[in-house]
């Protein structure tokens, strides 16, 4: 029982699942080659914009005839645009395990009024992607950011389907190996795995969905910043820094930036492994104390970004009101910010583990998780 605060403090307590963390290294001077006041359609502009969408492919390991694009709206736009570009031609499975995923669904069956089967877990599962229909256009989430759940892999997804499938990897990319050939359209914005400022999204497109935007037309209109193509044809300068609207150069800076230091991590493999590294501090823990698990029981579908833990104990009288006053005495002692379960979630606590952030820091958190978790017993 830890009765007296511990010696060690996290060097960065911001453990905020979004906006998420800067690599260590990071300083406001990495961004003095930005070209601000300029317009994004100059020279510079564009090669910074173009250097972007070139070094998430590299990184990624995104196919060469895959589209890269960067929409307004951060992962919401660009699921928003995906949806209401290509949805409709056929009827649409929409699978939802937590509270974005839901978002989702409420936009195709309550907004699109497209005909669709949805099917939905509880935090803390997933659904059964086997038993989906991939003849259908298929709606989902890799990775819950409110619920600590993502795919374990891409297995149950058919090469050989006939409809699309949209995937929402906001929390995935950067930190997940990704079977880009099973996806025909993936989301996902700066502001999650590798820390960059908000409000911009990544738009992936497969052949598939290219084809499908070029030869169908959804019965809805379709405000200028969702429309992808022209006279039937893709319009291919949003894919090359041709962007819809204006992006922020300084926010596209700070995008270069944490690739290039992506780079330096060992690119994809290497991100990941932080990820693994810093969930494992986690799962010491929980391994060592009764009074906390996962919300994620099974370890196979456990998220190694938004990791997400409730509290056991048979002595909380009120779980919801427990875990806040755990968050806020983290915070108040300055350890960690942000890491309250999400508004919809079950009551706990969600720490980012993702890649720019230091296993030294998790492990240096967790023993005061142990201090605010009896010092809040004691309170009762």
């Amino acid at each position: 029982m830890a009765t007296t605060t511990p010696a060690t403090r996290p060097a960065n307590p911001r453990f905020s699942s979004g906006p998420c963390a800067k690599p260590a290294s990071w300083t406001l001077n990495d961004l003095a080659d930005a070209p601000l006041g300029r317009s994004h359609r100059a020279a510079v502009g564009k090669a910074k914009l173009k250097a972007a969408i070139e070094s998430t492919r590299e990184i990624l390991g995104i196919p060469t005839d895959y589209k890269i694009g960067i929409v307004p709206a951060s992962d919401t736009g660009a699921m928003e645009m995906a949806m209401w570009s290509l949805l409709g031609e056929r009827p649409a499975e929409m699978v939802a395990w937590e509270s974005f995923g839901a978002g989702w669904v409420t936009d195709v069956v309550k907004q699109l009024k497209i005909e669709a089967n949805v099917r939905t877990a509880d935090y803390g599962e997933i659904v059964d992607m086997t038993a989906v229909d991939y003849n259908k256009d298929v709606v989902f989430t890799w990775n819950g950011t409110t619920s600590g759940v993502r795919m374990p892999n891409g297995d149950a997804i058919p090469a050989n389907r006939e409809g699309l499938t949209i995937c929402d990897a906001t929390s995935a990319a950067f930190a997940m190996d990704l079977p880009w050939d099973k996806l025909d359209v993936t989301t996902f914005s700066w502001q999650k795995v590798l820390g960059g400022e908000a409000a911009h999204g990544m738009l992936i497109l497969s052949p598939r969905a290219v084809e499908r935007l070029e030869n169908y037309t959804p019965s809805w209109p379709l405000p200028k910043i969702f429309r992808l193509t022209k006279g039937g044809k893709l319009i291919d300068g949003i894919f090359s820094g041709e962007t819809i609207n204006t992006p922020s150069m300084l926010c596209v800076e700070d995008y270069l930036v944490a690739l290039e230091w992506s780079k330096k991590q060992g690119g994809l493999k290497g991100l990941i492994a932080r990820a693994d590294a810093n969930t494992a501090e986690i799962s010491k823990f929980v391994e060592t104390h009764d009074w906390i698990e996962f919300l994620a029981a099974d370890p196979a579908i456990r998220s190694t970004t938004s990791v997400c833990v409730k509290f056991t104990d048979a002595r909380i009288k009120d779980g919801a009101v427990f875990a806040k006053a755990v968050a806020k005495r983290l915070e108040n002692e300055g350890v960690a910010l942000d890491i309250g379960a999400y508004r919809d979630a079950p009551a706990g606590l969600r720490i980012w583990c993702g890649g720019t952030i230091e296993a030294s820091d998790v492990a240096a958190l967790m023993p005061w998780v142990d201090w605010a978790f009896n010092a809040e017993i004691a309170a009762q």
